[in-house]
């Protein structure tokens, strides 16, 4: 077992700390028990389990700084590798952006540990692959998948009396169903702190009607549609937005939020309707109340009504502007409706559903245009019903402009540790077509 209690932690990065003789030490110690079942061609493939668990040492002096990392704690190899840390701190040269480390801080109680999760066993792992490939061997499908479950700990402890810790779970969950024709395909996402919230028949069963939906698609004409983007399809977009909230390339005009010199903090930017914050003690989707550098996360507003609200600011560089530091998002959240994914087909006169987006690469980090391609099931909709699948489409497109042209919302869904809401866009762009699956 990898996973130490908060004072077991606490008394091995003690032990560390009493080694250092640099001006300045940081510790960070952290370990998971992990177990996974992978399978493809309706068969599985591989099944595992990790245990592991690492100690690393930043030290300092002045501005230079060096890093040792460890996975045994006895006190001989703690007082080898703080002194390493600190021969390659000597060895190092001095970085202008250094920052002394914190000073206590005071953190939330994190709520990302679920028991249930931690218990998952070998026979339940087993059995969401039957989940899949039973169904999927009945409709001529093939599936491909993996499950991958974890639990763990963080800690942090410094030389200036800041300790943190949080213990966790995660439960990840991908499945593509591919019909034996070679002509559906068929795709599903699944992530959780809690496995019970987890239904692996549910998630397979989309997959496999997604696959059998989507054969022998029809080549439909590139241009301007209406869309609507399951969550798993806008969270590639929105991900590549949540960057540009960097208050540094801001200022420095390197990014979408730059203006004259400035930056677009207080500018309205997409549709009123837009509002996202992220939460750490999100019920749904929560994470670690204190971030890498120590910095306890609170629940904070990025957009609202369409409004930039805030910018994340590093430490160094809140400083460098005398402000607050304000911490990256550890989470995405974007409010919705009530609308279910059958709502908004039926209210479409004519549009595209699109499954998800892949090979998403940048083409203008200005305005935060992307290019990529549609996959695994994309669906000509006429009249409030889907009629055919159509071949993929490669796109052109910002989550800005998108989100200016939002139509609805619907109701929301975790996607990556996020929560992201169904969406109607109009005049999405796609620019020509690809003859993959």
């Amino acid at each position: 077992m990898a996973i130490y209690t908060k004072e077991e932690a606490r008394k091995i990065m003690e032990k560390a700390m009493s080694f250092s003789k640099s001006d300045a030490c940081e510790i960070n110690l952290s370990g998971s028990d992990s177990g996974n079942i992978r399978y493809a061609r309706n068969t599985v493939s591989t099944s595992g389990y990790r245990s592991n668990q690492s100690l690393a040492v930043t030290a300092s002096y002045g501005k230079r700084s060096g890093s040792a990392t460890i996975d045994e704690f006895d006190d001989a190899s703690l007082e080898k590798v703080v002194r390493r840390a600190e021969e390659l701190a000597k060895l190092s040269p001095e970085n202008p952006e250094f920052m002394a480390p914190m000073g206590p801080q005071s953190y939330d109680e994190p709520v990302t540990f679920v028991e249930a999760t931690a218990n998952i066993k070998p026979e339940y792992r087993a059995q969401v692959a039957a989940s899949s490939i039973k169904p999927a061997a009945q409709k001529d499908v093939t599936a491909a998948g993996f499950l991958n479950d974890s639990s763990g700990f963080r800690s942090m402890l410094n030389s200036k009396g800041l300790f943190a810790y949080n213990k966790f779970t995660d439960v990840d969950f991908t499945v593509t169903m591919r019909t034996n024709d070679g002509t559906g395909s068929g795709w599903v996402t699944r992530d959780f702190n809690d496995i019970r919230k987890f239904n692996a028949d549910e998630a397979s069963k989309t997959a496999i009607d997604k696959a059998v939906m989507s054969r022998e698609a029809r080549a439909i004409e590139p241009g301007k549609y209406t869309v609507i983007l399951e969550p798993a399809a806008a969270s590639d977009l929105l991900n590549n937005m949540r960057g540009a909230f960097n208050a540094r390339t801001a200022d420095e005009g390197r990014s979408f939020m730059s203006k004259d010199g400035g930056t677009k903090l207080g500018q309205k930017i997409v549709d009123e309707r837009v509002n996202i914050y992220s939460d750490p003690l999100h019920p749904e989707v929560p994470t670690s109340t204190w971030n890498g550098e120590g910095m306890p996360l609170k629940r904070t507003q990025w957009i609202e009504n369409g409004v930039v609200k805030n910018l994340a600011y590093s430490r160094f560089w809140a400083q460098e502007k005398g402000v607050e530091a304000v911490p990256f998002p550890p989470n995405f959240i974007m409010e919705g409706g009530n609308a279910s994914l059958d709502d908004l087909i039926k209210g479409t006169k004519r549009g595209i559903l699109v499954t998800r987006l892949w090979y998403i690469r940048g083409v203008d980090p200005q305005t935060l245009l992307y290019t990529g391609l549609t996959r695994d099931g994309t669906f000509y909709i006429e009249n409030g019903q889907i009629r055919y699948p159509v071949k993929n489409f490669r796109f052109n497109e910002s989550p800005i402009i998108m989100l200016n042209n939002l139509e609805q919302l619907g109701q929301q869904v975790r996607v990556g540790g996020s929560l992201i809401p169904y969406m109607k866009i109009r005049d999405f762009t796609f620019t020509s077509l690809s003859d993959a699956v």
